[in-house]
């Protein structure tokens, strides 16, 4: 028989947890196992690295790990939503009256130059992807939803069809003109020079159309 007596409620936690401490958990383990997996692919090559050992060194569980990541090639490449997402962000949020191609050649500048006198960590990073098959692989297909991605942020923010080739080949330099400059004498310019070409080609085609 149920009781039909008044019952107060619980008294309420005098510590709770602070908002999202499961998130940045979960973001910080993420974190670690992709450190760990970098720092000894780094050490001794990606194909000399096994799954365990990662897990081992990032102190989780092999179910762990793949939890965050599903596939060996994803743990270097841990940044790939993040890097959409800002990538996105910086056309969907450009400044009033700021160009398209201008909002992407600051996001190159500011976010996806590797200088002469930059960061070895990212030189020796580079290195690793581009001498390992798998990696290469995987970097191609990644730029390739990357490509995908941007492309349909442009045919919004620019007003044209979804599957407008302009906008695709100008997603598709845009996220190509960093990487080309790699090795450069001096990357900054040589991602300026770029870029110049990519904004003069899109006024011109804007320009036509109006």
């Amino acid at each position: 028989m149920p009781r039909t007596t008044p019952t107060r409620d619980p008294a309420p936690d005098p510590t709770p947890a602070p908002p999202g401490r499961r998130e940045r958990k979960k973001a910080a383990t993420r974190r670690a196992i992709a450190e760990a997996a970098l720092r000894l692919f780094l050490e001794r090559g990606y194909d000399a690295v096994g799954i365990r050992e990662i897990a081992d060194a990032a102190d989780v569980s092999t179910t762990t790990l793949f939890k965050h990541f599903p596939v060996k090639e994803a743990l270097v490449f841990d940044e790939d939503d993040d890097q959409e997402e800002r990538l996105l962000a910086a056309v969907r949020e450009r400044p009033a009256g700021q160009s398209i191609p201008a909002a992407l050649r600051a996001h190159a500048l500011a976010s996806r130059l590797i200088t002469p006198d930059g960061d070895d960590r990212l030189a020796a990073f580079r290195h690793l992807v581009t001498t390992t098959p798998a990696l290469r692989d995987y970097g191609q297909n990644m730029w390739l939803r990357h490509t995908a991605a941007l492309a349909r942020v442009i045919a919004e923010e620019s007003n044209r069809p979804a599957d407008d080739p302009a906008c695709l080949a100008l997603a598709h330099f845009a996220l190509e003109a960093p990487r080309a400059a790699y090795g450069h004498a001096d990357p900054p310019a040589a991602v300026i020079s770029a870029f110049a070409l990519l904004e003069q080609g899109w006024e011109a085609l804007t320009r036509t159309e109006t």
